[in-house]
């Protein structure tokens, strides 16, 4: 296998060590790179290009790989493109993108009256069509800065003004604008430092939110439009340190909700949309471990709250009230049902229109969706939506209009490029309206995927899943990457990725555990993988890494693991528990330092982040159970598998500083192993911006995942 460059090896950089002692519960820790923590500091500039420029020298062998790659997703894309239209009141909205620019353009045209106003109009993708009006030009908004992310972008129900926001940083604090879309004049309400998101209340009053100094959305505003900002009214601030704040309003335009959530509880305070200026009631007080959402439906002539909980049972109930407030609401455990509670099925939500509910769960590491249509008089019966692929993603989206009787359904699979659909409640027709395209030809029946049962040492059993060329030879070991997240109950669902196709065709099979802390076998898969059960995530990994290479899927010597952000904690725990079962190991802004982030209440997120890891900074049992798995905490003096750690500047989510401390221990630490690190001098947590640059840092992490795994050196 070639692991190493043909040239001569060149000396990593060496991180200074200022050992400072942390104490708590009794505990001394010598942490000797906390000094990299301060970014301003030219010590720590200085070592983080360093580690940039020995990374290049030594993944110089690659470049040609990583180019060929690069020029593989380029051509497999189409880049002069169009998205398909979505109706907002008198208008269809839509973006397109253009060969050579990085970003698209978000554009509109007028719903023509002689046409059906629910069939989206056929745009070609060469050229703008008569009537189109260009809202934002995304290119000339980046032009000059190094990074550029859109945050909002909202237009009232008259079509008159847009609101938008944009982040030049990385640091997702975003500058929000206001733009009159029929004058094209950007108004003087200019505001500075807002979280994502913007909500209109008619055209006078537009509601946004700031975050504090631990970038916690704790507070909702309402500006006035045409008034100085300094006049902004606050009309919610959530004190306690837990819990992030939005604010959104309901489809059918009569409600504003502002939500108010930790990871375990949440609350809700409502205000009619036409009463902008009045005050925001809670509906139901929160309750410690007691999560709910409420939806708008009228039924029978009657407004009626629509109410997803887990009042009842930890995998959620949909209930009914009528939308009253105070003392006259019924209690949540006292709803009328929709949809019960059930042991194997996760409800994530309902979505609810003039004329049908469409409801989204999980059944069988599967997300599925159901529609209930509403007779003239209460409800009707979910009816579940099928599809032909044992492996699947569905989604409802881009479904802004209130009474709309058809709903826009998202379907893709590991090997089913996207698709974009219209169902047709009334008659249950499908309407294909577009398929991913992918240029230069592309064959579904070339690729195949399935799930595998790995059986933990506990005994649970984890889902698996496989894609790869269907002409890969399966009766050997073959070059595996291995990806896991497991946090926060989010579920890795199975979708279609025009870069991994440069990764199968040269003979690598992609793998997804989907282990305990993510949400893919619901609320209790989730509940085991958290807290003080958090360890279960890193050894369920282990078990399907084992599990592969017991099969004859791959050997050590071939199987590369990937992860990010929380993801990337399990990377590095893998590295200190299991390392020999990698060839190499890829962390994409990893927590790999999490009991140092969650003893300082300071920074960013870590109040809110103790009800998913636990809080050491008040409790010795968190603490030592923390101390027991932190990637950086326990790195010893042995072997591991060659590590990229790829991290941004600018996170405001995870710090640069942990995989850049990480990485100096490592190298500081262990016998055995080459480790790298790769820092973006100007990007956040999803790092670089500008399609094309994404691409070529895809390009640069899969030409180093298939050197690990293969050998490969084009």
């Amino acid at each position: 296998m070639v692991n190493s460059p043909a040239h001569s090896p060149v000396n990593p950089p060496a991180a200074p060590r200022h050992p400072v002692t942390r104490s708590f519960h009794g505990h001394d820790f010598v942490d000797e790179y906390e000094w990299l923590r301060d970014k301003t500091a030219q010590e720590t500039l200085d070592y983080l290009n360093a580690e940039n420029d020995h990374t290049k020298a030594r993944t110089e062998h690659l470049e040609q790989l990583a180019e060929n790659i690069y020029s593989e997703i380029k051509s497999r894309v189409k880049q002069t493109d169009m998205s398909i239209p979505v109706r907002s009141g008198d208008h269809w909205y839509y973006g397109r993108t253009e060969e050579g620019k990085d970003y698209g353009y978000s554009c509109r045209i007028p719903v023509a009256e002689a046409d059906d106003p629910w069939v989206p109009p056929v745009i070609p993708d060469d050229g703008p069509v008569e009537g189109e009006q260009i809202l934002l030009d995304l290119n000339a908004m980046a032009e000059g800065h190094e990074f550029f992310s859109l945050g909002a972008s909202s237009v009232t129900l008259s079509g008159r003004y847009l609101a938008y926001s944009v982040d030049t940083e990385g640091d997702e604090r975003f500058d929000l604008h206001v733009k009159d879309l029929e004058t094209g004049e950007l108004l003087a309400d200019r505001i500075e430092g807002v979280f994502y998101g913007a909500t209109w209340a008619g055209e006078e009053y537009l509601f946004y939110q700031r975050v504090d100094d631990a970038w916690r959305p704790d507070t909702v505003w309402r500006h006035r439009i045409g008034t100085p900002v300094d006049e902004d009214v606050c009309v919610f601030r959530e004190e306690d340190e837990r819990y992030f704040t939005g604010i959104g309003s309901t489809r059918s335009e009569r409600y504003l909700f502002i939500e108010s959530a930790s990871k375990i509880t949440s609350e809700t305070r409502v205000l009619d949309l036409d009463n902008p200026t009045g005050e925001f009631e809670v509906l139901w007080e929160r309750e410690p471990g007691v999560e709910y959402t409420v939806d708008h439906a009228v039924i029978d002539g009657e407004d009626r709250w629509v109410v997803t909980h887990n009042a009842t049972g930890p995998n959620f109930a949909v209930g009914e009230c009528a939308a009253l407030r105070g003392d006259a609401l019924p209690g949540l455990r006292e709803l009328t049902e929709l949809i019960t509670h059930r042991d194997d099925v996760r409800i994530e939500g309902v979505d609810t229109y003039q004329h049908q509910i469409i409801a989204a769960y999980r059944r069988g590491a599967i997300g599925r969706l159901a529609v209930m249509v509403l007779p003239e008089s209460g409800y009707g019966e979910f009816t579940e939506l099928d599809f032909d692929e044992e492996l699947y993603t569905a989604g409802a989206l881009g479904n802004p209009e209130w009474d709309a009787p058809v709903i826009r359904i998202s379907y893709g699979s590991f090997t089913t490029p996207a698709r974009l659909y219209d169902y047709r409640v009334a008659t249950g027709e499908y309407t294909l309206l577009k398929e991913q395209e992918v240029l230069g030809g592309y064959h579904r029946e070339d690729y195949t995927a399935y799930r595998l049962w790995t059986t933990a040492a506990d005994g649970e059993r984890i889902p698996v899943s496989v894609v790869h060329r269907a002409d890969l030879d399966v009766d050997k070991p073959q070059p595996t990457l291995l990806y896991g997240y497991g946090s926060y109950e989010s579920s890795i669902d199975p979708g279609f990725s025009i870069a991994r196709l440069s990764l199968m065709d040269r003979g690598m099979i992609f793998a997804v555990a989907h282990v305990r802390g993510g949400g893919e076998m619901g609320r209790a898969w989730y509940d085991n993988g958290k807290q003080l059960s958090k360890k279960n995530t890193f050894t369920d990994f282990i078990d399907v890494a084992d599990d592969l290479i017991a099969r004859g899927v791959t050997e050590p010597s071939r199987l590369v693991a990937e992860g990010g952000s929380a993801g990337g904690m399990l990377m590095g725990a893998v590295a200190n528990l299991a390392g020999d079962r990698f060839a190499g190991i890829q962390a994409v802004v990893p927590f790999v330092d999490p009991l140092t982030s969650m003893l300082m209440p300071e920074l960013p997120l870590t109040v809110t982040e103790w009800d998913e890891w636990g809080d050491p900074f008040h409790d010795p049992e968190v603490y030592d159970y923390m101390a027991s798995y932190a990637p950086y905490e326990n790195v010893e003096a042995k072997d591991y598998p060659d590590i990229l750690a790829v991290t941004s500047l600018n996170d405001t989510r995870v710090l640069y500083v942990e995989p850049a401390k990480w990485i100096a221990r490592l190298r500081a630490t262990a016998t055995g192993g080459e480790f790298l690190l790769k820092t973006e001098m100007s990007a956040g947590h999803g790092g670089v911006s500008g399609r094309y640059s994404k691409w070529r840092q895809t390009a640069f992490e899969y030409a180093w995942t298939a050197n690990k795994a293969a050998g490969v050196a084009e």
